[in-house]
């Protein structure tokens, strides 16, 4: 629907060619931005209504009963089953901080949820087999928990922003009814759209003239089998860019068929999906620059390692 109006408006109402760079971008711009606030606006409201009814004790003693070891497995592969985009990952994990849980492990589940979920798995099986699907799971679940583990260990809770908008912690208030979680819920996502919506809107401009002016061909022709530098390349391209990772597996295939080396067609795959530049534009509201910084690093690191095996093992 959003593609269908988006492509009506850019080629029929402005008379855009669909050869031209900036009608391409404007396209991009137009057919995500609604696509996304439709999203965020969903996954924070239903998220929010289901925390109203989870108490933060119960939330910290699920995930680190076991010891913090544990918590950053169990976030990891709660992150598998849970189908989000890293934007609309950033509401649970902000409550999964509200709720006491450690650092660390919020950020095993945040790098785990958009990475690897079961809609990316599925198409990979189809379209590579079981082995790159199970390879691709047991990366991106590893990278998850040692991404996790490290911040944690870190100790970067100075570094959590004093995010406090109204009606925030939804799960501390006594409900009589659903109705009153649902008004709450409400509350709470038009707060966190507020904030966030004008720097997500810069992010999808950023996204929408990278996709109108970097060439389709871009990285099949720098980033090719022979160039050694072909998979930071990759995870660089792939940073300013947003979709989700299930999204993403046919833009991989499409790549992998024009002759990019696997590790680095999947290694742009989870820049893409877990390192995305509108993820970390709503997690300045969260996080202060520096953590930011550290977990895009840890994250851009690690993918770069991931890509680089697979092109050797596959």
């Amino acid at each position: 629907m959003f593609e269908a109006m988006a492509n009506y408006l850019v080629y029929q109402t402005f008379a855009f060619s669909p050869q031209d760079p900036w009608g391409a971008a404007l396209q991009f711009f137009l057919a995500d931005m609604p696509k996304l606030i439709l999203l965020l606006t969903c996954s924070i409201f239903i998220i929010s209504v289901i925390r109203s009814y989870v108490p933060p004790a119960k939330t910290k003693e699920f995930l680190t009963r076991r010891g913090k070891g544990a918590g950053h497995v169990l976030a990891a592969l709660i992150g598998i089953i849970t189908p989000f985009c890293s934007c609309s990952a950033v509401p649970l994990f902000i409550g999964f901080i509200e709720g006491g849980v450690p650092l660390g492990v919020t950020f095993s589940f945040l790098i785990s949820s958009p990475m690897v979920n079961e809609v990316a798995l599925v198409l990979l099986f189809g379209l590579f087999g079981w082995k790159v699907a199970l390879l691709y799971m047991a990366s991106g679940v590893t990278i998850a928990i040692l991404g996790g583990y490290i911040i944690g260990r870190l100790q970067l809770e100075h570094l959590l922003e004093s995010y406090a908008p109204e009606n925030t912690v939804v799960n501390t208030v006594e409900f009589h009814n659903f109705s009153q979680r649902c008004q709450s819920a409400a509350r709470f996502t038009v707060e966190l759209l507020r904030y966030i919506l004008p720097y997500l809107t810069v992010a999808i401009a950023i996204g929408g003239f990278i996709h109108g002016f970097v060439p389709e061909d871009f990285l099949t022709n720098y980033a090719g089998p022979d160039t050694i530098f072909a998979v930071p390349l990759a995870v660089i391209v792939g940073v300013p860019l947003y979709n989700s990772a299930g999204g993403m597996v046919p833009i991989v295939y499409s790549l992998i068929e024009k002759g990019l080396p696997l590790g680095t067609a999947l290694a742009f795959m989870m820049a893409v999906s877990a390192i995305s530049f509108p993820e970390m534009v709503i997690l300045r509201k969260v996080l202060k620059t520096k953590l930011i910084g550290i977990f895009a690093g840890i994250l851009a690191i690690s993918i770069i390692c991931t890509g680089y095996l697979f092109n050797l093992v596959v």
